[in-house]
């Protein structure tokens, strides 16, 4: 973690139990940890306008939540970063839980009527989520997930290559996220030793925000598909400008 000694800026002390390596106010005065903040933009942006495209295809509402709770995933741990404050914070680590059984939800109904409510999953997944508000979070939500890929998967093997890439770019950011923390001081050290563009790529948190961002988008994608193709529409994956994934599709045609 970050030294105390971190310079000062716009927000004022830290008082967030956690800080991050990235060195404090480097960049700029009005935000505590630049490139941690910036990253996030994968998980606010490309969710929000998923979130649009839900609405305007007329899709389950519960995918609608999944891209708007990524987004206030990204929002709160953006507002963390900038300001290193205890109250962004908890804004930046409560909502990954709730977006983690959302996601859980929706892989769960996968193969169920359209516009089912399974009230049993629902008051489980919201009792766990006050549970772990209260208490703590973190592998069991990994768990649920992981089983919830399994049991698509199984339905349809195909799909296995989607639910596991988003699933193995989550744990390459876990990865980075883990030598950003346990080689923090030699990363620093390395930072004042090389031009700031290679330093730039040692700032392996923020790695860890654009490949879990990338992951839980992946993640929705992989749901939504396994869904629509459940419900006999035609779902295709298209790359807009050749690079970002996104899905469209068709309802299947009455003869």
């Amino acid at each position: 973690m970050a030294p105390a000694a971190d310079r000062e800026g716009y927000w004022g002390p830290t008082t967030s139990t956690l800080d991050w390596c990235e060195e404090n106010y480097s960049v700029t005065w009005y935000i505590a940890e630049f490139w941690n903040t910036v990253s996030n933009l994968i998980m606010i942006i490309p969710p929000m306008f998923g979130a649009i495209q839900s609405v305007r295809d007329g899709l389950e509402k519960r995918y609608i939540a999944s891209y708007l709770a990524l987004t206030v995933v990204g929002m709160g741990s953006w507002c963390f970063h900038m300001t290193l404050k205890y109250e962004m914070q908890l804004l930046d680590e409560l909502p990954m839980i709730y977006s983690c059984c959302i996601f859980v939800y929706c892989m769960f109904e996968c193969f169920k009527i359209k516009n089912s409510v399974n009230y049993h999953l629902l008051f489980t997944l919201v009792l766990f989520s006050l549970i772990v508000t209260t208490v703590m979070y973190g592998m069991l939500v990994f768990t649920l997930v992981l089983r919830s890929i399994y049991i698509v998967t199984w339905v349809y093997p195909w799909l296995r290559g989607l639910g596991y890439t988003s699933l193995g770019i989550f744990l390459l950011g876990f990865f980075l996220w883990n030598i950003d923390n346990i080689f923090c001081d030699s990363l620093r050290d390395f930072r004042k030793k090389v031009p700031p563009i290679i330093g730039i790529t040692t700032q392996f948190h923020a790695w860890w925000h654009i490949l879990t961002g990338l992951g839980s988008y992946l993640h929705i994608l992989f749901s939504l598909y396994t869904r629509t193709l459940y419900l006999r529409y035609r779902p295709k994956v298209k790359f807009l400008f050749g690079i970002w994934p996104v899905i469209l599709f068709e309802p299947l045609r009455k003869h």
